[in-house]
Parts: C-alpha cells; structure tokens; sequence
C-alpha cells in the first residue's frame, strides 16, 4: 500500500476544501468526491490497496481520503486525465509542516501522520497558520 499527497491549493481549512467537495463539479457520475489530475499513478494498483490522498491546506498536512478508484476523464480538449475517485469525508490527521510542490507526489505509510485522536478532531480546528507553527516546534 501506497498513498498519495497533494496541495489543496486555494483551500484555506478544512472546512474549505469539503465545501469545494460538495459541488456538483468535484464530484463523479456516482457522486463520489473526485480530483482530477494530468497523470495517473505508476503504482496505482498499490494505490487503491487502501492507500489515502493527504491534502497540503496553508503548509501542513492536515487530512486524508481513502482513494477508491481511478476514472478516465477526457474534457473538451480531448487529453485524458485521471479521476482520483474519494471517499466522501476528510479524516482529519496530526498536522506536519510541508513546502510546496507541483502535482501530487506518493506518500509511503512510514512517513504518513498519523489520524487525529478522534475526541480531539471534535475539538475546534487551530487555523492552519497555527497548526504549523506548532508543529514546527514539536507541539502536536
């Protein structure tokens, strides 16, 4: 098993990118959460055995998607792409500092954060500012 990391970009919470999720373009024909990217995993058959999407918001990694399966998706310029099909819901995770990158990269279990403790996820969320500020110095 392998996942996958990526930036949120213009998601500033959590809270955000499942809004983005929740509009009818972000999703596929079943109405799954999906992410379209230019490229398909090399390795996605160790992908999709039970690997995760991690999302980047504001320098940290702050939650993941169980990945359920890849669909074509050709759009009107008629390149072929990937359909990264999400389950629906984020899974909040103990935040770690990350720089940016382009696209996404793959993320070996070893070197996932952990799930957030789930009596701490219902606490209210830090902004993303804080949480890596934090966990720069070793407090979360």
């Amino acid at each position: 098993m392998i996942n996958l990391i990526k930036l949120s970009v213009g998601s500033e919470t959590i809270e955000g990118l499942t809004a983005w999720q929740a509009d009818r373009r972000a999703k596929a024909a079943d109405g799954n959460p999906r992410h379209v990217t230019r490229m398909w995993p090399k390795r996605g058959d160790e992908v999709l055995d039970g690997g995760s999407i991690y999302w980047v918001i504001k320098g940290a990694i702050l939650c993941r998607q169980p990945i359920l399966r890849f669909d074509e998706v050709v759009r009107d310029d008629g390149i072929r792409r990937c359909g990264l099909i999400l389950r629906p819901g984020l899974i909040p995770v103990v935040p770690v500092p990350k720089r940016p990158f382009q696209g996404w990269r793959y993320l070996n279990p070893e070197d996932a954060p952990a799930d957030m403790d789930p009596a701490r996820a219902a606490e209210a969320r830090l902004p993303a500012e804080l949480s890596v500020a934090l966990a720069e110095i070793g407090v979360l």
